[in-house]
């Protein structure tokens, strides 16, 4: 945390092909080591399969992915007294939205498969059905915060 004072939101420019800024953020969620340029090639053979697949545009099958897996309410570790409490809270939309692209893409590669365009495609169409392990995820996020409820009085 900084001390003196918070620094200014950088906004990102959105990616060449599809010009949305949305897919620039999982672009860059999904290169590893600065291989910027693998993690295009990867995400974009994922979005032609997508869009040969759904005969739909890619770009909404993605949003729409990343909307179903968003989470609304997580739970967050509060000292009080000597005991620990998991307090829920709300999520606020741009944590929402990083919080479910790093889930997708975690589940993108616990999956089983041959190549890595394969996975995100699978990944990315099972959530934009509802199903998947970032749509899991984001369930169990919520039951959790359903069973903390009682200590929502705790909320900082």
């Amino acid at each position: 945390m900084p001390r003196r004072r918070t620094p200014k939101k950088r906004t990102l420019t959105p990616d060449p092909v599809y010009d949305s800024r949305l897919v620039h953020t999982i672009v860059n969620h999904l290169m590893k080591e600065g291989k910027k340029s693998l993690a295009y090639k990867i995400f974009y053979d994922a979005m032609k399969q997508i869009g040969n697949t759904t005969q739909q545009d890619p770009v909404k099958v993605i949003e729409q992915a990343v909307r179903n897996a968003t989470p609304l309410v997580e739970v967050k570790a509060k000292r009080v007294g000597g005991s620990t409490y998991q307090v829920p809270l709300a999520v606020k939309t741009e944590r929402g939205t990083a919080l479910s692209i790093r889930w997708l893409l975690a589940s993108c590669r616990s999956r089983s498969g041959r190549s890595m365009i394969s996975k995100v495609t699978n990944e990315f169409l099972d959530a934009s059905k509802n199903m998947g392990n970032a749509i899991r995820k984001r369930d169990e996020v919520h039951r959790m915060a359903e069973a903390n409820k009682a200590f929502a009085k705790y909320r900082f």
